[in-house]
């Protein structure tokens, strides 16, 4: 997304800006519903001089970071996926968890998240879809919100208190979510709109009792009995610890 800081006549970036800012503000404007961009609209969205997005474009071409259409628009690089592919807190952890994801996934018929705390968000690390399990909006590689998420509240219950803090304040009902899920292990969240929806999620540790992601299952709110269903995802949770900490997997 671009900056929303209002910049000066021109599109002129401010003075002294690092070239690897600028380069990152024009990579920030590829999204889901912005797969391809033209130089127009790479210079709009980013705010930058159009004659610096040009070369700036031109460089992520030759590092193979951007791609060029035969339209002439910009599309994300194939490069830049197999730079991400050795995250560690992304392919690392998928690669460990994926068999038991894929054993939830199975066992439940739902759709099952992954996913690792970035600050006041959640990235999802993968996702294993579900027919007729109704609509999650959260793609691979998209952030999601802590307080209102399965994933999102697994992991910010069990997030360093300094995070906590700025993330709660004195928002007392929330600390009291938090708390019970640290004292029953798991996380229940519903949300109402587009459609009725239900996630159970916990977290997932590393071989120093570290929580370093969080898995959930969501489904259609009126599918599922979170009694029924907690307890397969805090066996699954902990099996991917076990493999976490037995394999050594780094993802920190």
């Amino acid at each position: 997304m671009a900056d929303d800081t209002p910049r000066p006549r021109g599109h002129r970036p401010p003075q002294g800006e690092p070239v690897l800012d600028r380069a990152f503000r024009l990579l920030e404007c590829f999204g889901p519903a912005n797969r391809s961009l033209s130089l127009a609209a790479l210079s709009d969205q980013s705010q930058l001089p159009k004659a610096t997005t040009l070369r700036l474009a031109r460089k992520l071409v030759e590092h193979g970071a951007l791609e060029r259409t035969d339209s002439g628009e910009y599309v994300i690089g194939l490069r830049l996926l197999g730079i991400a592919s050795l995250a560690p807190r992304g392919h690392g952890l998928r690669a460990t968890a994926l068999p038991y994801l894929e054993d939830l996934h199975h066992a439940t018929g739902q759709h099952v998240l992954l996913a690792v705390r970035d600050g006041h968000e959640a990235v999802l690390v993968e996702r294993l879809s579900a027919r007729g399990a109704g609509r999650v909006a959260y793609r691979v590689g998209g952030r999601m919100p802590l307080p209102s998420t399965g994933v999102g509240m697994a992991l910010l219950a069990h997030a360093p208190r300094p995070a906590q803090d700025e993330i709660v304040g004195a928002n007392a009902e929330l600390r009291t979510l938090l708390a019970a899920v640290r004292r029953d292990g798991f996380a229940v969240v519903s949300r109402l709109k587009p459609d009725p929806m239900t996630s159970i999620a916990a977290p997932i540790l590393d071989g120093h009792r570290t929580t370093i992601a969080a898995l959930s299952v969501v489904t259609r709110s009126e599918n599922v009995d979170p009694a029924a269903l907690s307890p397969a995802v805090v066996a699954v949770a902990r099996a991917i610890s076990r493999a976490t900490a037995t394999l050594g997997t780094r993802v920190d």
